[in-house]
């Protein structure tokens, strides 16, 4: 299994999405790339700790693989707003691919040289090694399956493109 760290605003959200994907096998959410010790949901909301909510995906590259995931990715965030997502505000909500190992950088400037062909203005999405990660409380583990009815800043039809996407 291989692992790789998605920033797409609201992690509820972002966790869901990617749950729906084929070849992902779990998901957590958490805080990544912060200065802190032990961050809590409200000290990383404050925007003081550096934290992005952050999803750690693991998945089977038997089934799909990071260029898959780093395109998919792309298509449930605006990639051009600066720590913003939705209604959502703070650098805590800030988009970044925050990879594991070195051998997954090619292909994640492959995809995001392709994303930034497609807009104008340039791309506020990081690209950084993954520095620390911190699993955030059990109350956002898995939120929207737990609260259907639940805030996400991701439109439902998106979840369903998810389903049906292929590699």
């Amino acid at each position: 299994m291989n692992e790789i760290y998605f920033a797409g605003g609201c992690f509820w959200g972002t966790e869901h999405f990617f749950k729906q994907v084929k070849g992902v096998i779990e998901t957590e959410v958490g805080y990544a790339n912060g200065h802190t010790e032990n961050p809590t949901y409200e000290e990383v909301y404050t925007d003081t700790t550096g934290y992005a909510e952050t999803v750690r995906v693991v998945y089977d590259p038997a089934v799909t693989d990071l260029e898959f995931l780093v395109n998919m990715f792309f298509k449930a965030i605006d990639p051009t707003s600066l720590n913003r997502q939705g209604h959502d505000v703070g650098t805590r909500y800030r988009t970044g691919i925050y990879y594991t190992d070195e051998a997954q950088l090619p292909i994640i400037n492959k995809v995001y040289a392709e994303e930034q062909a497609r807009h104008r203005e340039p791309l506020a999405v990081e690209k950084l090694p993954l520095k620390n990660f911190h699993v955030a409380e059990e109350r956002h583990q898995d939120y929207l399956d737990k609260n259907p009815d639940g805030y996400c800043h991701l439109p439902l039809a998106l979840f369903e493109y998810a389903r049906k996407a292929g590699r």
